[in-house]
């Protein structure tokens, strides 16, 4: 038994009926689609009635006289009314439609209307009559026959059996163990033992050992069907016996106005004993536990670690470009850029760029298996301990916006900043000071052709300047082309490291879009089902302990 049903077995019968209606409909608003639709219907249905009878009459009670053919249920209402209101009949059922009599008109004509009982078939007891039984505020009903061979007669008795606020059964020494009684109206009002009463009668019939053996035996079988608290009460209509205990139980439900309180907390009590098993008092979802992996597993299927590579080559060829020995990088141009054959480096504002689809491969069917897997792993981490239809709502939960994944993972790769459209300010320093080797290797160049020009037409050597014994322009010539192809060598060195910075920023920028995307169409629904469920539970709990 969960923890709610126990608390629902345990707890004192004042309740707070208003509060335990307004959680029973928060429950049920919750509940719907999260568990069985007849179950809510009927938890429904309790609602309604509780919430009809509470704005009715709370000064009157109404008690309902029930029992079988025979059993002299008719004769008992009659005696208590003190006139022959109801038909008596012997051989089979004659009272087809429910009979009342009411002590204390005022307030109550609502009350008898929504029970349904038609006016002819109600009496009204009046002034001193009313004073001297102190019955004041009573509404008696006497019903049909709960075995009439007429359905009618049996969904009267059902209908008004739900209605009521206090019911007493009349049974007789023949039939009072009728396994039909018991099986059909007794056992199912386990939890209304405060509100039912089941009465022996016609024990006239009998001798006093016969009469009490067989009391005896009726508490057995009451205390077998879970009503251990209801009363029994034995009686005879023909000689009176027993009538004045009776009349004194009735006045006094009457005088405390508590038997309508505790016949609406049994019913609601018992259908929020009913719902318990739908929620879970022990568990404690965790959504988080599986993110990780399905970021991971989302983060392959977008393509991020092919992009992180394409960043890496990208930031390297334009290393190159800027880097590289001047006279050597027009060879970078003839490899095209591996980001713009993604349509990932359009150097568009971002919201121009969201406009765009990327080239990023569709994902494999492996991938896709180990996105399903990880979506399945987060709903079970979550929903492990929630019972079945739960676990089914998170699930569904969790797949709604399935479709929308590739979309999503595409725009927010396609909307990421992937930190490689800035030049470094060092690559364009670095970038000047090649072109000034280049320039000083072609003026060393230029100086020693025209040495040798001149030379040739055997012009008197001009005095050239030199440096440590070695002449100027061949300083130029050499000392630019060897530094510039250092500098180039260092550069590649320089933008290497830079090229795996520039790959792991952009897989984190990536990563991060796509959290963005795992949280939205997955962890969000699936903590908003467990949300749900924490609603409806604490609903039910609070309908159980008002």
């Amino acid at each position: 038994m969960s923890r709610l049903g126990q608390r629902l077995r345990s707890r004192h019968r004042r309740a707070d009926l208003p509060v335990m209606l307004t959680a029973l409909d928060e429950a049920l608003a919750e509940l719907q689609g999260r568990a069985d639709p007849e179950l809510l219907a009927r938890a429904a249905a309790v609602g309604g009635r509780a919430g009809e009878r509470l704005r009715l009459s709370g000064e009157h009670t109404v008690v309902a006289l029930a029992g079988s053919t025979g059993s002299g249920k008719s004769s008992l209402f009659n005696a208590l009314a003190g006139s022959d209101l109801s038909p008596v009949g012997v051989r089979r059922p004659t009272t087809s439609k429910a009979h009342a009599c009411v002590w204390g008109a005022e307030g109550a004509a609502p009350l008898v209307q929504w029970l349904g009982v038609p006016r002819r078939q109600t009496a009204w007891q009046h002034g001193a009559v009313t004073e001297d039984t102190g019955l004041d505020g009573l509404v008696l009903l006497d019903l049909p026959d709960h075995d009439s061979t007429e359905v009618d007669h049996r969904l009267e008795v059902d209908r008004l059996v739900e209605l009521v606020d206090l019911l007493v059964w009349v049974v007789d020494p023949q039939k009072y163990a009728d396994e039909v009684l018991h099986e059909r109206y007794l056992r199912p009002l386990a939890g209304h033992a405060a509100v039912t009463v089941v009465l022996l009668n016609q024990i006239d019939t009998l001798n006093p050992f016969a009469a009490a053996e067989c009391a005896d035996d009726l508490r057995r079988l009451v205390d077998a069907d879970g009503l251990r608290r209801a009363h029994v009460l034995t009686s005879s209509a023909r000689t009176g016996a027993g009538l004045d205990e009776l009349r004194v139980l009735l006045a006094d439900a009457v005088t405390r106005r508590q038997a309508r309180n505790d016949r609406l907390v049994a019913d609601l009590e018992q259908v929020v004993y009913a719902l318990a098993p739908v929620v879970s008092l022990e568990a404690t979802p965790d959504v988080s536990a599986g993110r990780s992996q399905l970021v991971d597993a989302l983060a392959s299927s977008a393509g991020v670690p092919a992009i992180g590579a394409a960043v890496e080559q990208s930031w390297r060829l334009r290393s190159e470009g800027a880097l590289g020995w001047p006279p050597t990088r027009w060879v970078r141009r003839l490899r095209p850029d591996p980001l713009r054959r993604l349509h990932l480096r359009s150097g568009e504002r971002r919201e121009v760029r969201s406009m765009v689809r990327s080239s990023v491969p569709a994902p494999t069917p492996v991938q896709e298996a180990q996105v399903e897997s990880a979506v399945r792993r987060v709903c079970d981490g979550a929903a492990a301990d929630l019972p079945p239809l739960w676990q089914q709502s998170v699930r569904r939960a969790a797949g709604a916006q399935s479709d929308e994944v590739r979309d999503a993972l595409d725009q927010a790769v396609v909307g990421t900043d992937l930190g490689v459209d800035r030049t470094p300010l060092w690559w364009k320093a670095a970038s000047a000071l090649q072109w000034l080797l280049v320039a000083a290797a072609l003026l060393g160049a230029g100086w020693l052709l025209l040495l040798g020009f001149g030379s040739y037409l055997r012009l008197p050597d001009p005095p050239t300047p030199t440096v440590g014994g070695t002449a100027v322009p061949t300083l130029l010539l050499v000392g630019g082309v060897v530094i510039g192809l250092l500098l180039a060598f260092l550069g590649r060195l320089l933008a290497r490291g830079g090229a795996l910075a520039r790959r792991r920023r952009a897989e984190s920028r990536l990563r991060s879009a796509i959290e963005v995307v795992a949280d939205r169409l997955v962890i969000e629904p699936v903590q908003a089902e467990l949300d749900r469920h924490a609603r409806a539970r604490d609903a039910l709990t609070r309908a159980a302990a008002s």
